[in-house]
């Protein structure tokens, strides 16, 4: 997504008037045109952000206009829970995090369901450093919607990044942790076997264990060939399977797997594992 310089919306109050009664019905068709603009501008960006041509001054623009009516409508029905989730999710797209967080905190207050919020609320906490904060969110995100892929993906990662200031906390091992850990991102790659991203990210999970499970990080790696794409991408996978034959003490199968390697930008790490292998027999 275009990062869009933060200050555009400078001048958006988001500490709107709330009024103690909102009895009116929510305008939800109003809200439904909003969200489509907004998907259809940001669309437009992405698809042409590296034009030329491409016209941010108006971009900017237009963002001001959607978060002035987004204003508006949580001014005359400040408990419109939907239409405070989908402000904050636009706020959050363009890097203002501490805007989108005052509009999800607003949501969560008025309904303490909503994945996506406890997930965006999660990931603001783990960015401002606080790992403890943020798992509950995490967790709850997961409690509510265990079938969405990125909110396992998302415990995988705190879990992993902040290791240490969990350790620190005498309710976890690092037995516990790294199951913890391995299962969210397995469970990512389980509900979504055709999105690389989790996928690789399971398979690189078994590097960050204190006892290392060789054989499955092996069977993971394998798994993602099937994802890959012939040349560099499928001969990194290649790399990252001789790696772990190494370890397992497999020379002659780490070593087929390399020798496969042509790929010059794999070079230098083919030749730390090739530097690993035993001299071959003498005929």
């Amino acid at each position: 997504m275009v990062k869009i310089i933060c200050s555009f919306i400078a001048s958006v109050a988001l500490a709107a008037a709330l009024r103690a009664g909102d009895s009116d019905p929510m305008p939800v068709d109003a809200l439904k045109d909003l969200v489509a603009r907004q998907q259809a501008l940001f669309a437009d960006a992405e698809k042409n952000q590296d034009s030329p041509d491409f016209d941010r001054e108006n971009l900017k623009s237009q963002l001001q206009q959607l978060a002035d009516a987004y204003e508006a409508l949580l001014h005359d029905h400040p408990k419109f829970t939907e239409a405070r989730v989908d402000y904050g999710q636009m706020l959050w797209k363009i890097d203002m995090r501490k805007e989108a967080v005052v509009q999800l905190l607003e949501a969560n207050d008025l309904d303490q369901n909503i994945p996506v919020v406890k997930n965006l609320l999660g990931n603001y906490l783990a960015e401002d450093g606080r790992p403890a904060e943020a798992l509950p969110y995490f967790m709850a995100a997961i409690q509510l919607a265990p079938r969405e892929p990125l909110y396992h993906y998302n415990l995988g990662m705190l879990l992993s990044s902040a290791r240490d200031d969990f350790l620190k906390d005498d309710h976890w091992t690092r037995a516990a942790l790294d199951h913890s850990m391995i299962e969210a991102f397995r469970r990512a790659a389980e509900l979504a076997p055709d999105r690389i991203e989790y996928t690789y990210r399971y398979a690189k999970a078994f590097y960050d264990l204190e006892t290392p499970d060789w054989e499955n990080a092996l069977k993971a790696w394998r798994a993602i060939e099937q994802q890959a794409k012939p040349g560099l991408q499928l001969q990194l996978l290649h790399l990252q399977e001789a790696n772990i034959l190494l370890k397992q003490k497999k020379p002659d199968e780490a070593r087929a797997l390399l020798d496969a390697i042509t790929e010059p930008k794999l070079a230098e790490e083919k030749q730390k594992l090739v530097a690993q292998l035993p001299p071959k027999p003498a005929k």
